[in-house]
């Protein structure tokens, strides 16, 4: 049977880099603006979606989110989603992997989430609802969103456990794309930098 959204491509943009992600610190909620550096890699981004004709452009309400939208020159067609905020960290956000390891060794937010915040099904749900309505959408679909919460979408897209999401590496200011392989979902390009 043929697959109507063969040709149906989902671009990920990961929010250029801020102070906490360059130090490591969880950050769901705090809402960081991009440093220079993320700034410059996040417009760099703008010539390779240039042109490209997207259905729908939907960005996390996060700053840095929608300054990397802003960046790429599609902030005037984007719509707010609170769907792709990233992960809730509760009593983590701020912290360091390594700080929380100090009290809690065995630690992995993809397995264990975070009190007071988010574990993955949770997140999974908000990323199913994303795919639900880009799978509902004529034509291609990009996304400006936050690191775990991207890769935890990923690993929806391809009917895996939201756990999955671990083996997903995703560097600030990055361009994915998600799509098809005939009826069959598939990773088209991953963490790619310009």
């Amino acid at each position: 049977m043929r697959n109507p959204n063969a040709s149906k491509r989902l671009f990920l943009v990961r929010h250029g880099e801020t102070e906490w992600s360059l130090t490591g610190q969880h950050t769901s909620r705090t809402d960081l603006s991009l440093t220079a550096e993320g700034e410059r890699r996040a417009a760099l981004l703008a010539p390779v979606l240039a042109g490209h004709a997207f259905a729908l452009v939907l960005t996390s309400p996060m700053v840095r989110a929608v300054r990397t939208c802003e960046l790429c020159g599609l902030l005037g067609r984007a719509e707010r989603s609170d769907d792709l905020c990233e992960w809730s960290y509760g009593t983590y956000e701020g912290k360091t992997t390594d700080e929380i390891r100090r009290t809690d060794p065995e630690w992995s937010v993809f397995h264990d989430g975070a009190p007071g915040g988010e574990d993955a099904e949770q997140v999974a749900q908000r990323a199913r609802r994303v795919i639900a309505r880009v799978l509902g959408t004529d034509g291609d679909a990009i996304l400006f969103a936050h690191g775990h919460f991207l890769r935890v979408l990923a690993a929806a897209w391809l009917e895996l456990a939201p756990e999955d999401g671990e083996r997903f590496a995703l560097d600030t200011g990055t361009v994915s794309i998600l799509g098809f392989e005939r009826e069959t979902r598939v990773i088209r390009l991953w963490n790619s930098r310009p």
